[in-house]
């Protein structure tokens, strides 16, 4: 993981303790959005995917080793 994705990484996690804290997430997404320009070329297609949709669970996962297309089901 890079320095960036790191970043957004630590991001990602604010914004979870923000919004549970009904702070305010407006600067947490404009920082997220930020970082999300400042990846560099051969970033994973997926991560760019779900940041760019604002998927920001499926980013979290992604970043902490996760499919996050696995879904819940356990069969």
């Amino acid at each position: 993981m890079n320095s960036v994705e790191q970043a957004i990484l630590h991001s990602l996690l604010e914004l979870e303790s923000t919004a549970a804290a009904r702070g305010s997430i407006g600067p947490v997404l404009a920082q997220l959005d930020l970082l999300t320009r400042q990846l560099p070329q051969g970033t994973s297609p997926d991560l760019l995917h779900y940041l760019h949709k604002r998927s920001y669970e499926k980013a979290r996962l992604l970043l902490t080793g996760f499919d996050p297309e696995a879904g819940a089901c356990p069969r």
